[in-house]
């Protein structure tokens, strides 16, 4: 399995796809920061391939500590874009079954390498899916927290200001010019 960083979207997974197709290996599963290749990469080629995914803004991983925090990012990006934060467990039970580690090991791991608490990339992830569902303007706050599990509206408009500094409503009105891309979350 080869790892690489800032995948957080279905046109990463096509434009990495495309690079291996280019370099002359099949990739049998594309997913999320992993791409799963038919044959071992050649070593002559791994230098090409770490030019040619920094071009397209991607980069290369190749340790393990590295790998599991892209696989911690990447499971939440899933759980919040993909999936609509269909949370039937807490997030600590997801990450210890999906990870296969200890939560306190892969919490401490993700505080000391990012900066920031998982809880917190979980939280900004959820404030850039409201970003993302207010600027389409097709549902309304009430249905945003539903989908998005809020317990109520008031506490999404809430952690929506804690976390940006202006409310949903404000937010609306500026046409989401404050919306960053996933991997600069």
């Amino acid at each position: 399995m080869i790892y690489i960083k800032n995948m957080v979207c279905n046109r990463c997974k096509k434009a990495v796809k495309e690079l291996f197709e280019q370099m002359g290996y099949e990739a049998r599963l594309v997913e999320l920061g992993e791409v799963d290749i038919t044959e071992e990469l050649k070593a002559e080629d791994k230098e090409l391939l770490k030019t040619n995914l920094l071009d397209l803004g991607f980069e290369l991983i190749d340790d393990k500590k590295s790998r599991l925090i892209e696989q911690i990012k990447n499971v939440i990006i899933d759980l919040v874009h993909k999936k609509n934060v269909e949370l039937k467990e807490n997030m600590s039970n997801l990450l210890r079954d999906k990870l296969h580690h200890d939560y306190h090991y892969l919490s401490n791991l993700f505080s000391e390498v990012e900066g920031i608490t998982i809880e917190k990339y979980f939280i900004a992830q959820k404030i850039e899916k409201v970003k993302e569902l207010l600027i389409y303007d097709e549902l309304t706050l009430s249905e945003i927290a539903i989908q998005l599990n809020y317990s109520s509206v008031a506490y999404l408009s809430s952690q929506f200001k804690s976390v940006t500094g202006i409310t949903p409503t404000v937010f609306k009105q500026m046409r989401g010019s404050k919306r960053k891309p996933l991997d600069e979350v």
